[in-house]
């Protein structure tokens, strides 16, 4: 056997190559981001203004960057990845005195438990069935005109998915809308309106609460950090997020309504599954979980006034739900640990840009001498919308966040947040987010009808934001 046709049999085999397409496998890809990261770090190294630390810092931000583009590891191992580099190439573990143990604190950040408390609340609603019969509820009471529907169908998935992951909204949505679909026939315009309508108020629901996606706490976390730390309430993100949520949800459900026009007939929402589950007599568990979750929401929005953390007030549904029974073990297990994991990564990531002296690095590089701080606010806000569509919100938020603080001196807070709200508004392609990818699964939708839909949003979501945020921000401050 000649040396060629065995090196192209022992490709498959170590994943060299795609046996399938030819194209380079995972472990190819990933020797091509460390080997492009060392090289950016080598040759910036000699540059006198680049501190030791941040040139190891520029490492570990261009293998992260890298890998979250390609997506070569899944998003959250990229997150680990980066707090064992911050460990071994800052933390510096062997030396004495290295005080290494400071980069996997990050791991009981008070955002990473905020967010935990959110997973425990929103695994409560779906063991006792608290989010089904918000959703039949809210469906049963707007009527059968297909305008309506799909306007209720919107609105409980944008509720629903302020405080749950909107992949398990999506899930539970396309359950819950199952019997009116089937009504319309496959194929029909009505449905893919429908099915495009709760891919839309999922993604956008994150906006509308703290807890809602990522990149708002990745936000928060970032001006937490500022000298003097700019802290957002659960209260006051509610009040920037919400109104350009729900004022692009609504134009989002006119434009539905005018591309896929009203199929004409009443549709049955009266099923008798639904008047099942409706009628069933609450049980003890859906009680502790509706007491926990409206005891929760509420010290979530007061804490300004009772001064207890919002991340503190976490632990009453986590401790609630856990030693009642609500909550299994099997449970707890099955929360989504990968999601905290991607986002102790990215503070982790962010320490480093900002406390090494990176991001000023970075910044002192760029040609921003003729952008105002509205010019850049924008220009960030639209780069993050082009960024989220063809990676992770979260990883785009983790890159883009650290180097706008310190990018936009003075106006920190609108630069972040502005960032934050852009990055739940990418949603133009199947692989851009899970709900996307969900409703283009059924079959009912094709790529064309989500990137028609999705640029819309692009396009006016950030902006809508970013002017209701200078007015918010006149007002909170």
């Amino acid at each position: 056997m000649s040396e060629p046709s065995t090196r192209r049999s022992l490709h498959p085999r170590l994943g060299l190559l795609n046996p399938q397409t030819g194209w380079p496998g995972r472990p190819l890809i990933f020797i091509l981001c460390l080997i492009t990261a060392i090289v950016v770090e080598a040759w910036f190294r000699p540059d006198l203004s680049l501190s030791r630390e941040a040139s190891r810092a520029l490492f570990i931000l261009v293998l992260a960057v890298l890998l979250w583009v390609t997506e070569v590891v899944p998003a959250f191992a990229v997150g680990i990845l980066v707090i064992a580099l911050n460990v071994a190439l800052l933390g510096k573990p062997a030396q004495a005195g290295s005080q290494w143990e400071q980069h996997v604190q990050v791991i009981g950040h008070p955002l990473i438990w905020l967010f935990f408390g959110g997973f425990v609340l929103a695994a409560g609603m779906e063991r006792c069935g608290l989010d089904r019969r918000m959703a039949l509820g809210l469906l049963r009471r707007v009527g059968g005109r297909y305008r309506n529907v799909m306007l209720g169908t919107m609105l409980a998935t944008f509720v629903l998915s302020m405080f749950m992951s909107n992949t398990a909204t999506t899930a539970m949505m396309l359950a819950v809308i199952a019997p009116v679909l089937h009504q319309f026939g496959t194929g029909s315009q009505a449905g893919k309106g429908l099915l495009l309508g709760i891919a839309v108020a999922s993604n956008l629901g994150g906006m509308g609460s703290l807890i809602g996606t990522p990149p708002n706490a990745i936000a928060v976390a970032a001006l937490g950090k500022l000298d003097p730390p700019q802290v957002i309430t659960f209260l006051d993100w509610m009040v920037i997020g919400l109104p350009p949520a729900m004022g692009s949800m609504l134009l989002i459900w006119a434009l539905l309504l005018w591309i896929y026009p009203d199929p004409g007939y009443e549709i049955q929402l009266d099923t008798p599954a639904s008047d099942s589950e409706l009628s069933e007599p609450a049980t003890w568990q859906f009680l502790v979980v509706s007491g926990s979750l409206m005891t929760t929401i509420g010290f979530w929005l007061t804490s300004s006034w009772h001064g207890i953390p919002t991340a503190a007030v976490s632990f009453l549904p986590i401790v609630i739900l856990t030693s009642t029974g609500v909550l299994s073990a099997k449970d707890i297990r099955g929360l989504n640990y990968d999601v905290l994991f991607l986002m102790a990564g990215g503070i982790a990531l962010g320490n480093a840009v900002t406390t090494t002296g990176l991001s000023n690095w970075i910044v002192a590089k760029l040609p921003l001498e003729f952008l105002g701080p509205v010019s850049l606010t924008f220009l960030l806000a639209y780069v993050t919308v082009m960024l989220s569509n063809i990676m992770s919100n979260t990883a785009a938020s983790n890159i883009l966040i650290p180097l706008a603080v310190t990018m936009a001196a003075g106006s920190e807070t609108t630069v972040a947040i502005g960032v934050a709200i852009a990055a739940s508004s990418a949603m133009c392609l199947p692989v851009a987010t899970p709900p996307n990818a969900m409703v283009f699964a059924t079959g009912w939708i094709k790529t064309w009808d989500l990137v028609r839909v999705g640029l819309v949003v692009g396009l006016i979501t950030p902006a809508i934001g970013l002017i209701w945020l200078a007015f918010c921000l006149k007002l909170i401050y």
